[in-house]
């Protein structure tokens, strides 16, 4: 296992190289950073000594090999709107996205499984059409139009859930089910697939023929044997619920990284985006090798290559 994990740790190593290549090319496309540092009545001089003094003058590899020591330092600069360390003001609202994050994928957990379970048991009868075709809409839906329409029904008409903001454990509901809805989508059919082509295997007749409840079959036999696929796609819904955060926490004011990503990208504080951006993919690519690693315990079989 410990070779294993250190080949996986060194495939990241190119995959960081890429990110810090984009990330790093964000502030040239996004144009001219002293438009934001000097008035507008600043003069041609003034921008080009401003330019000189934060070496924007110097060749761009320079600058991009300048940029990777200051990221080994963890230095990404300073926030123009902020001025303060741009690492210390994203990392502040790390624990609030990942609160958000987590809860999202607990409740698309909790509402997946036993849906997709319940609709292989009962396939073809009109409740697992009914549980199908919620998927599919459960996928076509933008998270934004989810958002509204539950704050439409929780928060306007029924007046049992607050709109916006954080602090107590009933904000967090709304736009952790938002982000629930497009996560569990995916997760059902998948399971429902997996567990009909299972239920027809020669170890789950023989586990019928002993005698056993069809709850212990279904839940122990069937369902371990249908749960690989499953911790892949959630594993690759994590990066759908970091990005449907920069839009759901910014319709509900959720104060995390993706809101504040988006208010760093309208005004133009690309210190704050290029951490943000940074950040956003390490916890991705973490949370994909916690993925493969999980693979292993769950299912025997699967080698460490």
């Amino acid at each position: 296992m410990e070779r294993y994990l250190v080949r996986r740790l060194l495939q990241v190593i190119p995959v960081l190289i890429i990110i810090t290549m984009v990330v790093f090319f964000l502030v040239n496309v996004a144009g001219d950073p002293t438009v934001n540092l000097l008035p507008l009545d600043a003069t041609p001089e003034d921008r080009e000594r401003l330019r000189e003094a934060m070496g924007l003058n110097r060749p761009l590899y320079i600058q991009y090999f300048d940029f990777i020591k200051n990221v080994l330092r963890g230095d990404f600069g300073d926030s123009y709107r902020f001025n303060q360390p741009a690492l210390d003001l994203a990392l502040a609202r790390i624990p609030v996205s990942v609160q958000l994050a987590g809860v999202s994928l607990l409740f698309a957990i909790l509402f997946a499984i036993p849906m997709g379970i319940l609709s292989a048991q009962f396939s073809g009868t009109p409740f697992d059409l009914l549980i199908s075709g919620l998927s599919v809409l459960g996928r076509a839906m933008p998270s934004f139009w989810v958002g509204i329409l539950l704050i439409l029904l929780f928060s306007v008409n029924l007046r049992i859930l607050p709109v916006s903001g954080s602090g107590t454990p009933a904000h967090i509901i709304l736009p952790a089910a938002t982000l629930a809805v497009q996560t569990a989508a995916p997760i059902i059919p998948l399971i429902r697939s997996n567990m009909l082509s299972i239920m027809h295997e020669d170890y789950i007749r023989t586990a019928r023929s002993k005698g056993l409840r069809e709850s212990f079959v279904i839940c122990i036999h069937a369902f371990k044997n249908a749960l690989v696929p499953v911790v892949t796609i959630v594993a690759l819904q994590i990066p759908g619920l970091v990005g449907g955060a920069l839009i759901v926490e910014t319709v509900f004011a959720w104060p995390g990284l993706g809101q504040f990503l988006i208010q760093a990208i309208n005004n133009r504080d690309m210190s704050i985006v290029q951490v943000c951006i940074f950040l956003i993919s390490i916890i991705t690519l973490i949370a994909n090798l916690i993925a493969d690693l999980v693979y292993c315990l769950i299912d025997p079989r699967i080698k460490y290559q």
